[in-house]
């Protein structure tokens, strides 16, 4: 089984990215959040995988950090849960959010999560609660991120961020090309702006 890659990024899409490792290209299938932090193409990447093998096809998932794959493992232990729905969870929010999530019972941030409803919500929380704990540890982000944005409620940068998920991205991806914006404007010139500006400016940084 293969459980790590270490290549150049020859090309990358909104979910899936290939890795080109001494001439063999390797499709990695990803969350929409690893997409966005991810080298662009040309770039030196590192995966930890898991490699998910079926009747029909071999199919290897890839993550940035350790503690994604093993959530990501953790995940899929409930039932209703396969290997597509973990990787759309982490899409929608970061390790320790989710895992905050689960031990504290937020069946309401849960459900936000792409193709998480309120039963599956209530599952997650029952099977898992005393599974994920070592997860939170460090990682948890319930108003800013390594993105160094703080999303108040009623906030500038909650009102993008919320923006950006009602046009389809991911709170994680929509947070990272805030964080962008922010690092290209300066932190006191960013603090000016006003929300369509921001919106504007975090969209070209998601092209």
């Amino acid at each position: 089984m293969i459980a790590t890659l270490t290549g150049r990024v020859f090309s990358k899409g909104f979910d899936r990215a290939v890795v080109d490792v001494a001439g063999v290209g390797y499709e990695v299938i990803l969350s929409t959040d690893s997409v966005a932090r991810m080298p662009e193409k040309g770039g030196d990447a590192f995966f930890y995988i898991h490699t998910n093998v079926r009747e029909d096809a071999i199919t290897l998932f890839g993550f940035l950090e350790e503690q994604e794959k093993e959530l990501f493992l953790i995940l899929k232990t409930v039932s209703g849960i396969g290997p597509k729905l973990a990787l759309a969870m982490l899409s929608g929010l970061r390790v320790g959010d989710i895992c905050q999530a689960i031990s504290s019972g937020d069946i309401k941030r849960l459900t936000t999560l792409p193709g998480v409803g309120k039963k599956t919500a209530e599952r997650i929380c029952v099977d898992l609660k005393d599974k994920v704990a070592h997860l939170i540890s460090g990682t948890v982000s319930p108003q800013g991120d390594s993105s160094g944005v703080v999303a108040v409620e009623g906030s500038v940068a909650a009102d993008v961020i919320s923006a950006l998920m009602n046009l389809g991205y991911p709170d994680g991806v929509a947070r990272g090309a805030l964080g962008k914006v922010k690092k290209q404007l300066g932190e006191e010139e960013f603090n000016t702006q006003k929300v369509e500006v921001l919106i504007r400016e975090a969209l070209r940084a998601l092209a």
